[in-house]
Formats: structure tokens, sequence, C-alpha cells
């Protein structure tokens, strides 16, 4: 029995060969299953390394994590994401900016300890929610949370993290730290964005932090005690790992999370099958399993939580190449640059200004991103129930309500999502019973 070339190596690969392996056809795309030459999965590889980069250190930089151990894991948990789903769903898990608020709130005078618990239970959990998933369907997440309530809540995440870009007063820190490089730092995003086309104007984050270190560095703003650890540090090495520790407080302070967590990957997996023309939901349980494990093992050893990234869907629709081989490539060149203490040492330069501009510009996209959810799926606010779970958790949000109970601590993220979902559900039992669920909006007044 003879096989063709793409056959026989299809025998010893996860990946058959699409076309000649050098170009894709117009209208075509390089399924999953299927790869391009060798050299041309590198390149696309290296795109993914490159479009994720500029969100993954950052959220680092802000909790206090070593960026080399959270681009370590990314690596890590990217390899095993891509193991659980079986090769058949894309995807690169960077640093999910849902963690910020709750992990600044549960490190202890400073302690990455108990943030790093939280992380392991969240992700315990969210595996779980996958076992159930991939056993009972999805049908039940779109009932617990439609996307008035999706939207809400990704939104209180952005809105919370505002003060956070701006900076507590005479802590050294956000945008009040360095205003002139802050805004330097803003402008450069925004005219990066406008000024580039294609993959350039994707990396705008990345190339406005560029802009803000450069001129830190030509006035002398970068922190000496960085600087000194940037020469001193070693080329090749272990990243930095750090053991968790578990307490309620932290805990309660960072389970809400997974609702946000259950919501990208859901967003993942149906924006892959549109692309893609195939019908993805039996792996939406392996794509959650495989996150919160990879959740898991970051907070084991002191990385961030992660999540499926918006930003490599981007280089996927632009390459139209949705390759996992491709992933594989990312997942290996994050591990190695995770061993390198020198680049690690270099993301720790960046000073406080630069983040402050670029957190401006990413915390207010997250808010946005809520918005964006309600539009996309047509969100009605002339329904009160819709209109009520929006405007009281947006509120509690972003005002950080906060109750504590001896030695627990509910901030205004745990709170508004609970808000969220006790009002929608609550206030449609409520109108369901009563018999004052809105009708279909009426159409607007003939002209006379």
């Amino acid at each position: 029995m003879t096989h063709t070339p793409t056959e026989r190596r299809s025998r010893w690969s996860a990946w058959t060969l699409h076309g000649d392996g050098r170009s894709v056809a117009p209208g075509a795309v390089v399924r999953p299953d299927e790869r391009l030459s060798w050299p041309r999965t590198l390149g696309v590889g290296v795109q993914h390394v490159v479009a994720m980069f500029g969100a993954t250190f950052t959220v680092p930089l802000i909790t206090g994590f070593p960026p080399a151990t959270t681009l370590f894991f990314s690596g890590i948990g990217t390899l095993l994401f891509l193991l659980i789903t079986g090769n058949r769903l894309p995807s690169y898990l960077g640093s999910s900016f849902a963690f910020i608020a709750p992990v600044l709130a549960a490190k202890a005078g400073g302690d990455l300890g108990p943030a790093l618990g939280g992380i392991v239970v969240a992700g315990a959990a969210l595996a779980l929610v996958g076992v159930v998933v991939q056993v009972a369907g999805t049908r039940w997440i779109d009932a617990l949370m439609p996307p008035v309530v999706t939207g809400t809540i990704v939104g209180l995440i952005g809105l919370n993290l505002a003060p956070v870009a701006w900076g507590a007063e005479g802590s050294g820190t956000g945008f009040r730290a360095q205003p002139l490089i802050a805004l330097v730092t803003l402008a450069a995003i925004l005219l990066t964005t406008v000024a580039f086309r294609g993959f350039l104007a994707r990396l705008s984050i990345l190339l406005g932090v560029l802009v803000g270190w450069l001129l830190a560095a030509a006035l002398g703003d970068l922190d000496p005690k960085a600087v000194d650890g940037l020469r001193e540090a070693a080329w090749i090495g272990l990243p930095q790992f750090h053991a968790p520790s578990f307490s309620l407080r932290a805990t309660v302070l960072v389970i809400p999370v997974i609702l946000v967590l259950i919501a990208e990957n859901a967003g993942h997996v149906k924006a892959v099958a549109a692309m893609t023309g195939r019908n993805l939901d039996r792996d939406m349980g392996r794509a959650l399993l495989g996150d919160g494990l990879a959740t898991m093992l970051a907070g084991s050893g002191g990385g961030s939580g992660t999540t499926t990234y918006a930003e490599n869907i981007g280089v996927m629709a632009a390459t139209r190449v949705y390759s996992t081989a491709a992933y594989w490539v990312a997942g290996v060149a994050a591990v190695l640059l995770g061993l390198s203490p020198k680049f690690g040492a270099l993301i720790l330069t960046v000073p406080a200004g630069v983040l402050g501009g670029a957190t401006t510009a990413l915390y207010g996209l997250i808010a946005i991103l809520g918005a964006r959810i309600w539009i996309e799926n047509r969100v009605d606010f002339h329904d009160p129930v819709n209109l009520m779970t929006a405007a009281v958790a947006l509120i509690v949000g972003a005002a950080n309500y906060t109750v504590t109970t001896g030695d627990l601590s509910f901030n205004g993220i745990a709170l508004g999502t609970a808000a969220a979902l006790v009002i929608y559900h609550g206030m449609r039992l409520v109108a369901r019973l009563r018999g004052t669920t809105p009708g279909p909006r009426p159409g607007p007044e003939p002209e006379l």
C-alpha cells in the first residue's frame, strides 16, 4: 500500500501539511490539525509570542510577581492546554487581567503566598467547571451568565482597576508618579494604533512601553536598583519560584474571577469555531479544564493566573493560520524566555510612569470590552432588569465597595459580581412570578 507524502507524514506528526506548505489560498484557512512548512510555522509562532508579550508581562509588573516566572508558566500552561484539548483548539494562555485587583488585595503585607493560594483555588474551581461542562454541556453557562451579566462583570473589573492606573498619593506608582513619562507612553500607544497597519497596530501597547522606557532612560528616571539587577542577572537560569499559602480571605477575594475566565474561554472557543467553520462546543469543557489546570500550576510556582488571549485570535485572523503547531512553537519560546533571568530583570526596569500610561489604556479597554459584549449580543437596556443589573453592579465595582466580616474581606469585584448575578436572576424571577416581564420593545412611531 502506498501513501502520499502528506499521508506518510501524518503518521509521524500531529499535523498534516496544508497544500504546498508555503501559502494559503484565498478564502482558505490552515486548520488546527494542519500546518505550513516548519520555517513558516516558526515564523507564525514567533508572532504569537510578540502578540501576547505586551499584556502578559504587564500583569506581573503591576502585581509584583516575578515576570520571568509568569512568562515561564504561561508557556507551560499553553503546552498543557494543547495537550488537554487534543491539539484541536489553538490558544495561547497569557496572564489574565481579571486577577490583578483581587491579587493586589490578597497580598498581605506584600507576601505573594496568599495571592498565589487564591489563584490555585480559582484554577481548581475552573477545572471542576470544565469537567461539569464536558459532562453536562454548555447551556447552563449561557443561562447563568447571559451577555448582560458577562459584559457587566468584565466592565466593572476595568473600572475597579482605574485607581491603580492613577496610583495612590505618595506611593510612587501609577500615572501620577511620573506624569510626563506616563503621558508620552499613552500618546505613543494611541499614535501607534492609528499610524501603523495590520500586525504592528496590534503591538501598540508593547511599542508604547518601549517609547516610554527609552524616554525614562534618556531622562535618567530608571530605578538604579533595577538597572543594577539587570547588569548582575545571568543570561540562563531557573525563574524565581514562590510557594503558595492558603487563607480563606484570599480565596474569597480571588474566586469570583472564574466567572470572567469562563466567559473568556467560551468566547474564545466560539470565535475560533466561527473562523474555522467547525463546531467546537464539544471542546468547551476541555478548554476550561486546560485553563484551570494551567492556572493551578502557575499559582503553585509563583506565576499569574492564565486565560485564553484575544491578541492571538487577532494574529490567527490576520494570517488565517489556526494550526496548533504554531502555538507549540509559541509555548516553547515563552518557556525558553522564562529561563533567562536577564530577560526578567530587563522587564523589572520598566518605570512606574510607563506602567501608569500603559494601564490607563489597558484598564479602559477592559471596561469597554464589557460594553462591546453588550453591543455584539444586542442587550436590550429598555428592559429594566438588564438596566438595573448593569447600573448597580458597575457602581459597586467602580467605587470598590468593601465589606469586612472578621478576617474576611469582600472587595468591589467580588461584590459587583455577586450583585450582577443576584440582581439579574432575582429580578427576572420576581418579574416572571408577577407577570411583569417586559414584552418586545415597540418599534418607532409612524411618521404623519
